[in-house]
């Protein structure tokens, strides 16, 4: 009995001396890394103030009728169930320019900078930093600059003299002048295929980045057997770079969902439906059109935004499931 007592008595000291313990490290963290967390305050506070705290307050006003300041009508989730009833003929329209832009431009994209990247990683080609430096600059012009750019360059009127250089070309090769993203029906969104090349340069410096982590005995192994470029380019080159194909088809796809790029600067008013630009109408002009110009709809632009998020997450989890053809080293289950 005696010795149960004195065990009974035992177990609050343990558990204070415990505690004790579990303190001290904490204290002593605290006291060893507060330096770097006053470093990280910045970045900490301006995620806060300007990533997780709007993106709360538009989950909360997705389920109002509201302009942000003065209209607060409850409305649950029939701003959701709108994109599904009032809006559907326009939701079908939207998404499928959307998922029409997501098929076409995300491979073009990818295998044109996977090209170029290759291109300029070759030994073969003399001064080569130069042709790099000259491919990435393009990516170093801001949006704003580079729409306004493009609007001078696909300029279209009625006199050929003040048509802009790509008019001024077509009309020498003695073809007719075109009206590009401003243009009606498939020819606007082929010409926003075109200008999105300009930017292909920065997925060359990924590509590169991964061409250069690639182990060069594997080359010299290939030499040896005599594999020609070719073999060594779809044998080792490809496979060894799935895992940046992988990443960056997926921003890629994240990218071109919520496109509005070009045509917020460029055609001086965003497509809408009915307008010239209806094939340009996608999912992230519409969110903006929403929200911007039309009075007391800030509710129904962040459902709308929410629900391009969930489209996000839905292809994302699709690509990761059927990733399996990514190659990650020799330990690759």
């Amino acid at each position: 009995m005696k010795t149960t007592t004195d065990a009974a008595k035992a177990v609050p000291a343990l558990r204070e001396e415990s505690s004790k313990k579990q303190k001290k490290p904490l204290k002593k963290f605290l006291k060893d890394n507060y330096t770097g967390w006053l470093f990280n305050a910045p970045l900490a506070i301006g995620l806060l103030l300007f990533t997780l705290i709007p993106v709360g307050y538009s989950l909360y006003i997705s389920f109002w009728r509201t302009n942000g300041i003065n209209i607060w009508e409850w409305r649950w989730l029939d701003n959701y169930i709108r994109m599904f009833t009032i809006d559907r003929e326009e939701m079908l329209l939207v998404l499928g320019n959307t998922f029409y832009y997501v098929v076409v431009s995300v491979p073009l994209g990818l295998v044109v900078s996977y090209l170029l990247a290759v291109l300029v990683n070759s030994t073969i080609v003399k001064h080569v930093n130069a042709y790099r430096v000259l491919y990435y600059l393009p990516c170093m012009i801001p949006a704003v600059a580079s729409a306004l750019l493009w609007t001078d360059m696909m300029k279209y009127t009625a006199s050929a003299e003040s048509m802009g250089i790509l008019n001024q070309m077509l009309l020498a090769l003695g073809l007719p002048a075109s009206r590009w993203f401003q243009s009606e029906g498939p020819k606007a969104i082929a010409s926003l295929f075109f200008i999105n090349l300009w930017g292909t340069g920065s997925g060359m410096i990924l590509w590169l980045s991964a061409f250069k982590s690639i182990d060069k005995g594997l080359y010299e192994a290939a030499d040896i057997e005599g594999a020609s470029r070719f073999r060594k380019f779809c044998s080792i080159t490809i496979p060894m770079s799935t895992p940046m194909i992988f990443y960056n088809l997926i921003m890629s796809v994240i990218g071109s969902i919520q496109y509005t790029g070009t045509l917020m600067y460029s055609t001086g008013a965003l497509p809408g439906r009915g307008s010239d630009g209806e094939s340009l109408y996608m999912l992230g002009v519409k969110i903006y059109n929403t929200s911007f110009k039309i009075s007391g709809a800030q509710g129904y632009a962040a459902a709308l935004a929410w629900f391009m998020l969930a489209v996000i997450a839905v292809l994302t989890g699709i690509l990761f499931k059927t990733s399996k053809w990514v190659f990650y080293g020799e330990d690759d289950a």
